[in-house]
């Protein structure tokens, strides 16, 4: 994401977006009641003599909606914000729906809160950081999935044809791992590639990487796990991996930290979750770190609390609700704390 252009006084922000991330992002900051221009298409008003009207021809205008609602559409990379249009050349006070994709830019005016501007400016700075693209292979299906800051997006599932005495011919393997490689090689796949995964596949699809692509073999960290697929790639994330790679993504900062309110919720520990035992948490200035789910977030109640939460010096994480750690938090009631000292 880019900041365009920024007016305090008047609370407008033109935000330009890169990539599908952004669109995330967006999905959070706008909210029903906020202004939003952007460029968009609409009928032109056809005038003839017939009863009936003709539709006319569409064009490009610049409009500007009061927003109603907001509709994030993962599938195809697309935000859907609908609302009354409240500035244009024509159709003033009908409904409009701007469809915003990446590489389009709108300007969004608001009442911007601190929780609004600190997503902008982690969105500004994962711009330029490597996207991480993982392959999480067995010797019966490999994925390659790409770790985004709202969750995993899955890009590609390639399937191994049998093996062994029952299937004799050709070199399956070899042809399971060239489909693989011409997948990766196709790809962007940022600045490394974590191959994880049970057993020997990994050691061995990296291994016939090097001997065919050394500039791929260069890219490639290898990570054991006890199994392969998403839930591979979530297990990698729980430990850490074992490496730099994926500890810096967002998501692996979230999953981490909602893992760690588990452990404290099994033994007991410091903890808190549910709205009254975080407000008495907090009333005893024993928050830490206090964790919400983007969708608890446009709760004027719950801002109130993280406001709380930060002026103690405490640390405020918004949790995506698009990938199991959020979903887990979201069975806590959507807020969690870990605490400094106990509050029972």
């Amino acid at each position: 994401m880019r900041v365009l252009h920024q007016d305090r006084k008047t609370g407008e922000i033109r935000l330009k977006i890169q990539n599908p991330d952004d669109l995330w992002h967006l999905h959070n900051l706008v909210e029903a009641g906020d202004l939003v221009r952007a460029s968009t298409y609409r009928r032109e008003e056809a005038v003839t003599d017939k009863l009936r009207p003709e539709r006319g021809e569409k064009v490009r205008v610049n409009l500007g909606i009061r927003v109603d609602q907001v509709e994030y559409q993962d599938f195809s990379d697309r935000l859907r914000i609908a609302g009354v249009i409240v500035e244009g050349p024509q159709d003033l006070g009908r409904h409009h729906t701007l469809n915003i994709g990446v590489d389009d830019d709108l300007t969004i005016v608001k009442e911007w809160r601190e929780h609004h501007l600190r997503r902008i400016q982690e969105a500004v700075e994962a711009t330029v950081k490597p996207l991480v693209t993982v392959l999480a292979i067995d010797d019966e299906e490999a994925l390659i999935a790409v770790v985004h800051q709202m969750g995993i997006r899955e890009v590609a599932v390639i399937r191994a044809e049998r093996q062994g005495k029952m299937f004799p011919g050709a070199d399956t393997r070899a042809a399971y791992f060239q489909e693989i490689m011409s997948k990766l090689s196709s790809m962007d796949l940022g600045t490394a590639l974590l191959v994880i995964g049970p057993g020997f596949e990994r050691e061995d699809f990296a291994k016939f990487v090097r001997d065919r692509d050394s500039a791929l073999a260069g890219m490639i960290r290898l990570h054991g796990t006890s199994q392969a697929g998403v839930a591979g790639i979530q297990e990698a994330m729980k430990a850490g991996l074992g490496a730099k790679i994926l500890e810096e993504t967002r998501v692996a900062q979230e999953t981490r930290l909602v893992e760690r309110v588990l452990e404290e919720i099994a033994k007991g520990g410091l903890f808190a979750y549910g709205p009254q035992e975080i407000q008495t948490a907090i009333d005893s200035g024993a928050v830490e770190t206090l964790l919400v789910t983007d969708a608890k977030v446009k709760d004027l109640a719950v801002e109130e609390l993280m406001r709380r939460v930060e002026s103690a010096r405490g640390t405020v994480v918004i949790v995506s609700s698009r990938h199991e750690a959020g979903k887990k938090l979201e069975g806590l009631g959507g807020l969690a704390a870990l605490l400094r000292f106990p509050i029972r």
